[in-house]
């Protein structure tokens, strides 16, 4: 197997340089991550990029690294939220990477960012617009509104957001009408800051794994049924009877679903089928994020498909062409 490297025009980059490895879900880069840490020449280290990954209680819903995945590496940013708490930001996740990275590298090792959720990605190369604070007397009259009005005002003031946000997804429906509602301009036009195609930074190096759709979506299917079989409703309906999901960690894939079926909306046959639509869905969209990021000179590409893990980390580790540094 060979990596597909585009070139880079900015030559060598700083010692221990940040790793992101990126790709769809069910796309193996929990296995490839642990694998690629265990062979770096200083170790690495792994911080999850994933929006659902960092509440705790929610290890099977959200495909969190196994006890047993964790020890065989370090792994930050899994985990450590409450669901109950109301919003999780990009610029909480990208403050708390920022100290793991840190960290990770004053110990001498290489930081391997899992992602995950593409808009952290992105933050973590670009910045973060942060916006305007929390207004509560706005927020309070945007959550009295159904969906369906929500997003017809949304597509009034801002039909850029309109389109990119999901009309179920209330949290990033209400955020985009309470930014224009403060600053009296659309979210699309703050975030004018990230252009279209996204720029890389020189002491990260961007790992693509790229499997073919049909493959994708067969390891969809069988990533819903092992979770079932290992207790994603039981754990769904802990979470429900001790009120530990919070409006944002509820909209986690599959959550919403079983919540539909615990509370006699659906048969868990619907909901299992709903999950695995929800989740292709969700692999579609982290595709179109992931074509803009392997355009970046520089990015790695990599079909996994007829390679083990340790096979994919071994390729990386002769790829990347890291300074390892003092040892």
């Amino acid at each position: 197997m060979t990596a597909d490297p585009t070139p880079s025009p900015d030559g060598p980059i700083p010692d221990a340089p940040i790793i992101a490895l990126l790709g769809p879900t069910a796309s193996g880069k929990t296995a490839v991550s642990i694998e690629l840490a265990r062979r770096l020449p200083r170790g690495g280290e792994c911080v999850l990029a994933d929006s659902m990954q960092v509440y705790r209680g929610m290890p099977i819903g959200t495909a969190q690294p196994t006890s047993a995945e964790r020890a065989r590496a370090p792994h930050h940013l899994c985990g450590f939220v409450d669901p109950r708490d109301a919003d999780v930001t990009v610029r909480d996740w990208l403050d708390e990477a920022k100290r793991a990275i840190e960290s990770i590298r004053e110990r001498g090792s290489h930081p391997i960012v899992v992602g995950g959720t593409n808009l952290y990605i992105r933050s973590l190369l670009e910045g973060v617009f942060d916006g305007p604070g929390r207004d509560d007397r706005i927020r309070d009259n945007l959550e009295r509104q159904d969906d369906e009005t929500l997003h017809r005002r949304l597509q009034e003031v801002d039909p850029p957001s309109a389109d990119r946000i999901h009309r179920n997804d209330r949290r990033r429906m209400i955020r985009a009408l309470e930014v224009h509602a403060i600053t009296g301009t659309p979210l699309s036009d703050h975030k004018q800051q990230w252009t279209d195609a996204p720029r890389s930074r020189p002491d990260v190096r961007l790992v693509v794994l790229d499997r073919p759709v049909d493959e994708l979506n067969q390891r969809i299917n069988a990533r819903v049924k092992a979770m079932l079989e290992a207790g994603f409703l039981e754990e769904v309906d802990r979470l429900r009877i001790d009120g530990g999901l919070g409006p944002q960690a509820r909209e986690a894939v599959g959550y919403r679903e079983l919540l539909d079926h615990l509370e006699g909306r659906c048969s868990i046959e619907e909901a299992t089928e709903r999950i695995k639509i929800r989740t292709r869905r969700y692999g579609k969209q982290q595709r179109t994020w992931l074509r803009r990021f392997a355009a970046i000179p520089g990015t790695i590409r990599l079909d996994p498909a007829t390679a083990s893990a340790s096979e994919v980390a071994e390729t990386l580790v002769g790829t990347l062409d890291l300074a390892t540094g003092p040892s």
